[in-house]
């Protein structure tokens, strides 16, 4: 009897510890199997908003299908409002693809690649004039280890943009913006239900002389993002969870000349589902 129930309790464990990274639960070393779909939904808003703009909203959505175990593709967007839909965007749109390269027992490791136009069209922004859309493309690497208690996983990208998608053109007047994108992500699961998850991510400008948003030269731009979240698992193929992220910017422009926290932070709830 000790036996069977020492080996049934193995199996548990060995079946979570390879089981989480194929559960859509907020995992973030997911990755759908072959032939499966998935779907991430969220609804965010944030506590900033000034000068009698009416609370602003942003409605997001990932998708993405397992072609192999081992391969996926998926495709992001969002878009938003404010003043009670007086103004309206469609912001990214981005293309992308991961592929796992390694996957030994709790250790992952895999290829990213992405493309993204952003915004797609909008009145949202003020300043936004067609020229001011960005074309970017990614390159690179995430890695972590999962196990049926805990997941962390880290990334590193190259992300090159400019006004045109295939635009190398590095003149001045008409310069291509490189950065480095680093990012750490964690989940703790509490229970079969519950799991905590937080990140950060640092977008870090590798150009010397990029313009910020107040189109003079800015030295050390960057963006920091980070988020906290409460997932809450409906089943091993739903989840549903509450969060809040918040930035520090340094991109130039109004109070982006040096390191600083934005005002206010954001907060949303997600939806994901896997079939």
């Amino acid at each position: 009897m000790k036996k069977i129930a020492l080996t049934s309790l193995l199996a548990v464990f060995a079946v979570s510890g390879a089981h989480a990274a194929n559960v859509i639960d907020g995992n973030p070393l997911y990755m759908p199997r072959a032939g499966h779909f998935y779907s991430v939904t969220n609804l965010e808003t944030h506590t900033d908003y000034k000068d009698g703009v009416k609370t602003p909203w942003s409605v997001g959505e990932v998708f993405g299908f397992g072609i192999l175990n081992n391969w996926e593709l998926n495709v992001k967007t969002t878009a938003s409002e404010n003043n009670a839909f007086d103004n309206m965007s469609w912001n990214e749109f981005k293309i992308g693809t991961t592929v796992r390269a390694v996957s030994s027992g709790g250790w992952k490791m895999d290829f990213v690649g992405a493309y993204e136009v952003d915004p797609v069209w909008g009145d949202h922004r003020p300043f936004l004039k067609e020229e001011d859309t960005n074309y970017k493309w990614f390159a690179g690497v995430r890695a972590g280890y999962t196990s049926h208690r805990f997941t962390l996983a880290g990334k590193s990208l190259f992300e090159y943009r400019n006004t045109e998608s295939f635009n190398w053109d590095e003149k001045p007047d008409k310069q291509g913006v490189h950065a480095l994108v680093l990012g750490l992500d964690g989940q703790l699961v509490i229970d079969s239900h519950l799991s905590l998850v937080a990140g950060a991510e640092y977008t870090g400008i590798l150009d010397s002389k990029w313009n910020g948003n107040s189109n003079r030269p800015v030295k050390n731009a960057g963006l920091i993002h980070g988020e906290f979240g409460v997932n809450y698992n409906l089943d091993s193929a739903k989840f549903v969870g509450l969060y809040i992220n918040g930035d520090m910017n340094h991109q130039g422009g109004v109070n982006r000349d040096k390191w600083e926290t934005v005002d206010g932070f954001g907060y949303g709830i997600k939806f994901g589902v896997d079939f």
